[in-house]
């Protein structure tokens, strides 16, 4: 996609600014990004944007922490955080009910958002979310790897590389070279590497932290009635694939397509359906179970 579809700005939330992009009329669509090195909106759906905005308002912001927007992000409860600025993100922008659509760390941050404020949320699509089943079990190779790009040696393009091709994908080869320069550009700006969004927990507050985190242990989950299509890669290395089945068993209202050869991002692996599941599931005349 071309940039000059898109429009650029900049608002203000808690006194930080979130920048986003947006293209389309119609419904409000806000599409939040994965939490990996050097990620931004714009890149993790660049396959998207275009097939959506035929049919809707597409919004499409820098999580805090990433690309345009703020840095920096609360530890003692990230995703509450990052809930909170998304919603503020909807109220500058005088949108009072939206659809969400989540990737890993961004899915973590819709379904946080439907969790606090339901009323604020038509629909949900949850791609391989984060905080699900975090605490139980080891963490995967993937997380083990995102988690550690800002230390040992510290950030690299072999090591961006590494995670992406390895990691992120089923199909390393699928993945350009300028993709990976863009990520790691932006992944070593002095104020990401002084304070990198996405880290393990630590200190005294580590455990409460991942409590909070692990979005399986709140009692609210099995009331959420928020209609929501989970897609999960059945070979995501990042987010354990057993949270698509976890989901479709707990939330009242929710339909679940996993796709084989596919890993941690099937928005960009398979984006044409991708492109067709969401907008199906986003329309008024969806094909899924009412």
């Amino acid at each position: 996609m071309s940039t000059t579809d898109l429009t650029e700005n900049t608002v203000t939330v808690a006194g930080k600014p979130i920048f986003y992009t947006e293209a389309g009329t119609g419904p409000a669509v806000v599409m939040l990004h994965g939490g990996g090195p050097g990620a931004s909106g714009v890149s993790n759906y660049s396959r998207n944007i275009d097939a959506l905005a035929q049919h809707f308002r597409v919004i499409v912001p820098d999580m805090p922490g990433y690309g345009r927007s703020a840095k920096g992000v609360d530890r003692d409860d990230p995703f509450g955080y990052l809930a909170d600025m998304i919603r503020g993100l909807l109220y500058e922008l005088r949108v009072d009910k939206a659809h969400l659509v989540g990737n890993s760390y961004g899915g973590a941050a819709a379904l946080r958002l439907a969790l606090d404020t339901p009323n604020r949320v038509d629909k949900l699509v949850l791609m391989g979310p984060g905080g699900i089943g975090t605490t139980r079990g080891a963490p995967t190779a993937g997380l083990n790897a995102l988690l550690g790009y800002y230390t040992g040696e510290g950030p690299s393009r072999d090591k961006l590389e590494a995670f992406i091709r390895t990691y992120l994908v089923y199909d390393g080869s699928s993945v350009p070279d300028d993709l990976i320069d863009l990520r790691y550009d932006a992944s070593i700006d002095p104020d990401v590497v002084a304070d990198p969004p996405l880290r393990r927990p630590s200190g005294l507050t580590a455990l409460r932290t991942l409590w909070r985190m692990d979005l399986t242990r709140d009692a609210r989950l099995k009331h959420l009635k928020t209609p929501t299509l989970v897609l999960w890669g059945r070979d995501d290395k990042v987010n354990k694939p057993a949270g698509g089945p976890l989901l479709l068993n707990t939330l009242p209202n929710a339909e679940l397509v996993m796709t084989s050869r596919t890993g941690h991002w099937m928005q960009w692996e398979r984006a044409a359906l991708f492109n067709q599941l969401v907008t199906d599931f986003l329309t008024a005349n969806r094909t899924f179970a009412s």
